[in-house]
């Protein structure tokens, strides 16, 4: 038997496996692992599980040891580390004039490493900001772009709902979002209200997505005609939450039907609307002065023979 834990090196990040040997770990507890980038920080997410040898994950490392007051205030040093180095490279940025936005920088935990996140629209040659960099703080620099997504996610900030945002707080990993969650939701389609700070669709109209779509199965769609019990109208709107339909009678009344009490064969189609001239000849149209001019008149016998002399001209010339 083998125990392992999850753990996360950000808030919200994501989570890896680790062993936890003999440690007794619990959900917060900060812990030293061994990692591709060497050592590092990380936070115990859940309790330990049991788990047979031969369905541990491949590769499973153990986590090293519990951190203790050295590796904590290690850790402090570094985030000292990284304001200074935010700050140093904002200035380079500026005084060079690179398009670019600086989000954040990491030092790994042994401090070998310093990483400067940024966002760009294209590609930056930031070669001269990387001697910079290196000449000032003595150490292997990393530029890494990244999405506005991801950039949200690493600042953190209030949503327009007035809590904190979602990706920077539980959401651990990014999932598709489309305009149609937002039809199907009878959302506004306004691009301010739909979009969070990163300037994408909201994280959050994916999360009730699909109980809106089990929902609306049950209930006929607008422009439909039903006819339940005594009331017959056409579907003018629908509460999917309430599980209600609006119906408008061919009065003009309008009444409330609960989706459940509306069975299938009592859903049909509108009937299709009569065409406006009813299918009659229309009437000769008027002359600029007035006078009528009748249909298979002079002047229309005289296009006729035009166009049947211009079709005979045609057959001769594909003849020859």
């Amino acid at each position: 038997m083998v125990k392992i834990v999850k753990v996360q090196f950000h808030i919200a990040g994501k989570l890896y496996d680790f062993g936890a040997g003999d440690l007794e770990l619990k959900p917060g507890d900060r812990v030293i692992v061994e990692t591709e980038r060497g050592r590092s920080l990380a936070t115990v997410v859940t309790p330990p599980r049991e788990f047979e040898n031969e369905h541990a994950p491949e590769g499973l490392k153990t986590i090293q040891r519990k951190a203790d007051a050295a590796d904590l205030e290690s850790a402090a040093r570094n985030a000292t580390r990284e304001r200074d180095a935010f700050e140093f490279c904002l200035r380079k940025i500026s005084e060079r004039n690179m398009e670019m936005k600086l989000v954040k920088v990491e030092y790994l935990f042994d401090g070998s490493k310093a990483i400067f996140y940024f966002t760009a629209d294209g590609r930056i040659d930031f070669r001269e900001l990387v001697k910079d960099l290196a000449h000032q703080f003595h150490t292997r620099i990393e530029m890494r772009q990244i999405g506005v997504r991801d950039e949200s996610k690493m600042i953190g900030g209030i949503g327009i709902c007035g809590r904190e945002l979602c990706c920077s707080s539980f959401l651990r990993d990014f999932e598709p979002v489309s305009v149609k969650m937002a039809k199907e939701q009878n959302l506004a389609l306004n691009p301010t209200k739909i979009s969070g700070q990163c300037g994408r669709l909201l994280c959050c109209l994916g999360y009730e997505f699909e109980t809106y779509c089990s929902l609306k199965k049950c209930l006929p769609k607008c422009g439909k005609r039903v006819r339940c019990g005594a009331v017959e109208g056409e579907v003018v709107k629908l509460n999917i939450l309430e599980g209600t339909v609006a119906i408008r009678t061919d009065d003009d009344r309008e009444m409330i039907l609960k989706g459940a009490d509306i069975k299938p064969d009592q859903i049909f189609d509108r009937p299709k609307q009569p065409r406006k001239d009813g299918g009659k000849e229309k009437e000769p149209k008027a002359s600029p002065d007035g006078e009528a001019t009748e249909k298979g008149g002079d002047e229309q016998q005289r296009n006729g023979h035009q166009h049947r002399d211009r079709r005979r001209d045609k057959q001769k010339k594909e003849k020859k």
